[in-house]
């Protein structure tokens, strides 16, 4: 397993994205967060989220979905508390997407639009679905699928971390055998928005480390997003 971070602010003053990674042995947990909120405090969101996250991972190792929906209520019960702490209620949220893996298979959760790729043999053969919108209409069969990235409603959210919730809202998958998985690819929509999957199985195909892969990937996005109010991008490449 070899692994790359990337973050950029974009055309923003402030980058509200947050990734980081944890290794324990042949355990390890990547998380990416694309704090809301605006004046920083997505950027407090996102950076609480993603650390309450590596923290759970560093007390508890063991993959199983009961430890990372826990890790999810956490994040959830600390950015809560921090919003009232704050007097910030309604101005911290965050999206996040968490994997782990503990050398033999992979586990992954998330909320919002912040995406899981999987890929098998150079192909995408699964991706999370966003709690956005335009997934919806897409769910419905009233807009296509390629049609998400340019949606002018691509930017409302109906799940995130930092929102009261009477149920939960994040999602668990179940896990997958890593000898089905040749690479992770973890991303804000600041990312995803500019890049299509078809390219990122490309660059994958060209590349020999997950390094080679992402510095494809953002030189495509950075090429795309020229010229446009570019978010905050982020993504983490993570090869088998």
């Amino acid at each position: 397993m070899d692994y790359q971070i990337y973050t950029a602010p974009g055309n923003r003053e402030i980058n509200e994205d947050c990734a980081a990674a944890a290794v324990n042995g042949s355990a390890a947990c990547f998380v990416l967060c694309d704090g809301l909120g605006g004046h920083g405090r997505g950027e407090v969101a996102s950076k609480t989220a993603a650390d309450r996250f590596l923290a759970a991972f560093a007390e508890n190792p063991t993959l199983s979905a009961e430890q990372l929906s826990a890790a999810f209520e956490a994040a959830q019960s600390e950015l809560l508390a921090k919003q009232e702490a704050l007097h910030a209620l309604n101005e911290m949220k965050t999206t996040a997407v968490v994997l782990m893996t503990d050398g033999q298979s992979a586990l992954w959760g998330h909320v919002g639009d912040s995406r899981l790729y999987l890929f098998y043999k150079n192909k995408v053969v699964l991706r999370t679905l966003d709690h956005s919108v335009p997934q919806m209409l897409v769910l419905a069969g009233e807009i296509r699928e390629k049609q998400i990235r340019q949606h002018p409603d691509r930017n409302r959210l109906m799940r995130v971390l930092g929102s009261e919730w009477g149920e939960r809202k994040y999602e668990i998958a179940e896990p997958v055998s890593l000898s089905a998985c040749q690479a992770f690819l973890l991303c804000s929509d600041g990312f995803w928005e500019y890049i299509t999957e078809r390219r990122m199985c490309r660059y994958l195909k060209k590349s020999k480390t997950a390094a080679e892969w992402l510095q494809l990937m953002t030189d495509e996005v950075n090429r795309n997003g020229a010229g446009s109010d570019m978010d905050n991008n982020t993504a983490v490449a993570v090869r088998f």
